[in-house]
């Protein structure tokens, strides 16, 4: 997720989505877990996006 994607929500929208994507994040760590997950970076890549979207949120707060 690129900042500009970011910017053009709103700041429910944006605190919405660190709530899925901290969900997803959890998933990922029971997948990595149990030896399931197929793509390790995802973990990396939804990592950066929470903290892209907590910095943002917290920018505009």
């Amino acid at each position: 997720m690129k900042v500009s994607e970011i910017r053009e929500l709103s700041m429910e929208e944006r605190k919405q989505k660190v709530i899925g994507l901290q969900e997803e994040l959890f998933n990922l760590r029971f997948q990595h877990g149990i030896g399931q997950l197929e793509n390790p970076q995802k973990m990396k890549q939804t990592k950066r996006d929470i903290a892209r979207l907590k910095t943002l949120i917290k920018d505009e707060a």
